[in-house]
């Protein structure tokens, strides 16, 4: 869910407190289908009246000379948030059994002209007024700059299926400030009842579309649950969609005056639902910092009322500090808000040093076991919206265990972070911007692609409340022209046509969905086919990823509870921390050296083995100079790895294998003015 940056733009007499709504932003009457020919992509029976597809041409199956399966990957879709944040912020439901009429119509309080359609004002400017009427005129939307309209008609989606597109990703989403401070809502304002209902109408959309086409199982809809099922369904031609979740307090893991409203028991829980529920990605934070992580800041004016926001969910308002290295958190500046109004009577907004952009906040030790269970489950982690340092974190747990499962979505994500998730098999995709920043971006990062041999992605953001293209114009250069093949060749593509209104690119730019085939047409006469490239092999890649992450398997720590000694402990009365208290596998626990140099700590591990990595996770006070060495007799040491820029965090040092019974690290420069302290040190084979 990304926010659109005009929703500033709205009446003087508008609740401020309002603009926070934008932060977190079968009896089916079926007849024979006109198109329907005995083709397997053709149903057998589609409501009437209902939208066109206008596609032509047997949708690509199998996969390529390589056994490499094709397609594009929408890798972050809110298809159901209209039953999201109380059931009245995006207007018009994906589908109905009523059919379109019922489907595509607008919310009540939208009528009869929008003069209390006060989401859609804030979001679209102006006094928000429009023609509420859906079908058949569409006279106002969907538009690809009106966030409060359903973009993901089921129909729409087929158009894009039939473009090409063969991954999915519906990010089950919502968040509970905005349903609370909302005026209209018909529902529950629970996050978790919410994300229940829309997983819940993700497969009852499949049913619909099955029962167009026959039977359970039959139609172009699927939802997979594993890369296996994702690789079959990807070969018959069909889209795989894989369930997520973006949602601010997953779990019920808000904080309060930086107090957890959760427990560990309470994630476990949560993580257990929702990987029954189908769930296989999500985010752990999301706007607001959360008992799990800081989130990456937004800036300018929405980042003040954001920022407002936070305080009034949690009693705290962000906090910065300098980066201490080149990725950095957005800017929030010291842009006026209006939202100020709604603080409490002496509470003020803080002002910002322009040179500390990164939130002081990251991965909390709940978010850290959230992490880890994550990875027990074999789930990929998103890490849009996280904090650098959060993510900095994130990525050092997964380099230490060699975890492929790491995504970035939606360009969320400090560039700078782009190899890191690379190197350790992960997936990148790009917010649907329009062609030139979109192939502005992509170019960025093709040296990378090339290098790591991975596809590319894009993530709509389709009724996450967020720009979308816009028209280029009918005599812009280099214009969509209709009709046109789809970039297998197999289709062929024209306007669109719902209802009485038929959209085209040039002068409609991503009004909904169904505009996906067009914009890639765009790209590819605006960016070149080398682009369009890369998305096609989106799929292939994302499934890539998963798949790795479903096979890993956790090293075993050969250090675990073997004996260890050091060169000195730190004496307290009230705790140990003894050698031994690295080895635990207990992260609450310390060693910790006198506070000098030239400290070591080791480890026998009981038998030679072939080790090839350490991880150190080192407390505050950690080494900056050290080395690890290694011998089979603890006599005779070897070094195989020193470092003289140490940074602390978690550490993971990768070297030949070597055969090794004693491992020892050998602390030469510290980093800070106590002495060395390890909260744990793993030894791995080869």
């Amino acid at each position: 869910m990304t926010l659109t940056r005009r929703w500033y733009r709205r009446r003087k007499n508008v609740t401020v407190l309002s603009l926070l709504f934008l932060v977190l932003a079968m009896t089916l009457g079926l007849a024979p289908s006109s198109a329907a020919g005995g083709n397997w992509w053709d149903p057998t029976a589609r409501p009437n009246p209902d939208s066109r597809i206008d596609v032509t041409g047997e949708p690509f199956t199998g996969t390529d000379s390589a056994g490499d399966v094709r397609g594009f990957v929408d890798a972050h879709n809110h298809l159901f948030s209209n039953e999201a944040f109380g059931g009245r912020l995006i207007c018009g439901k994906v589908f109905s059994e009523q059919g379109v009429a019922d489907a595509l119509k607008d919310c009540p309080e939208h009528y009869p002209d929008g003069t209390l359609a006060i989401f859609d004002y804030i979001t679209h400017g102006g006094d928000g007024r429009h023609d509420p009427v859906g079908w058949p005129t569409f006279k106002d939307w969907p538009a690809y700059d009106s966030m409060t309209h359903q973009a993901d008609y089921y129909a729409w989606v087929e158009r894009a299926w039939r473009g090409g597109q063969r991954v999915l990703v519906n990010d089950l989403v919502t968040n509970g400030v905005i349903c609370s401070v909302y005026p209209f809502k018909d529902r529950s304002c629970d996050e978790m009842t919410s994300i229940r209902l829309q997983a819940k109408m993700t497969y009852a959309l499949q049913d619909y579309i099955d029962k167009m086409y026959g039977g359970a199982g039959k139609g172009w809809f699927r939802i997979v649950t594993d890369s296996t099922q994702a690789r079959e369904v990807i070969k018959q031609g069909k889209l795989a969609v894989i369930l997520g979740v973006e949602t601010s307090e997953p779990f019920g893991c808000k904080q309060i005056l930086d107090i957890p409203q959760c427990s560990k028991a309470d994630i476990d829980k949560g993580l257990d639902e929702l990987y029954g529920l189908g769930v296989r990605s999500m985010f752990l934070c999301h706007k607001f910092d959360n008992a799990l992580c800081g989130v990456r800041f937004d800036s300018g004016g929405l980042g003040t009322a954001i920022n407002v926001g936070q305080f009034l969910s949690t009693g705290t308002f962000w906090q910065t500090e300098k980066c201490t290295g080149p990725q950095h958190d957005n800017p929030i500046g010291n842009a006026a808000s209006s939202a100020a109004k709604d603080l409490p009577a002496g509470v003020k907004v803080p002002s910002y040093d322009s040179d500390a952009q990164c939130n002081k906040r990251g991965l909390t030790d709940l978010g850290e076991y959230a992490v880890r269970g994550m990875m027990k489950r074999k789930m990929m982690l998103e890490i849009d919206h996280m904090s650098v340092k959060a993510v900095g974190r994130v990525l050092d747990i997964f380099d230490a265990a060699s975890y492929p499962g790491v995504i970035s979505s939606h360009s969320w994500m400090d560039l700078n972070w782009t190899e890191r998730v690379y190197s350790l098999g992960g997936f990148v995709a790009q917010y649907m911007h329009g062609s030139d920043g979109f192939v502005a971006e992509a170019n960025r990062t093709k040296a990378l692609r090339d290098k790591y041999h991975v596809g590319y992605g894009f993530g709509t953001d389709f009724n996450g409340v967020g720009d979308h293209p816009a028209p280029r114009g009918a005599d812009a250069p280099n214009k969509v022209t209709y009709p046109f093949k789809s970039v297998d060749g197999g289709s062929v593509i024209d306007k669109l046509t719902t209802g009485q209104r038929t959209f085209d690119f040039n002068t409609d730019g991503g009004a909904h969905v169904g505009m996906i085939p067009d914009w890639i047409e765009d790209i590819r006469k605006n960016g070149g086919q080398g682009v369009v490239d890369d998305l096609f092999r989106g799929a292939q890649s994302y499934l890539d990823t998963w798949g790795a992450t479903e096979q890993h398997q956790a090293s075993v720590n050969l250090a675990n509870g073997k004996p260890a000694t050091a060169s000195s402990s730190e004496w307290n009365p009230f705790t140990s921390y003894q050698p031994g208290r690295a080895a635990d596998g207990d992260n609450g626990t310390r060693w910790a050296s006198d506070w000098s140099d030239d400290q070591w700590w080791q480890v026998d591990l009981g038998a030679t083995n072939r080790v090839g990595r350490v991880t150190l996770d080192w407390e505050r006070a950690y080494g900056k100079s050290y080395r690890i060495e290694v011998s089979t007799d603890g006599a005779n040491w070897q070094t195989v790895w020193s470092t003289t820029a140490g940074d602390g965090g978690l550490d993971t040092a990768t070297f030949s294998a070597t055969p090794a019974r004693y491992v020892r690290i050998h602390g030469l420069a510290r980093g800070t003015g106590w002495g060395y302290s390890l909260k744990e040190v793993g030894v791995h084979s080869a």
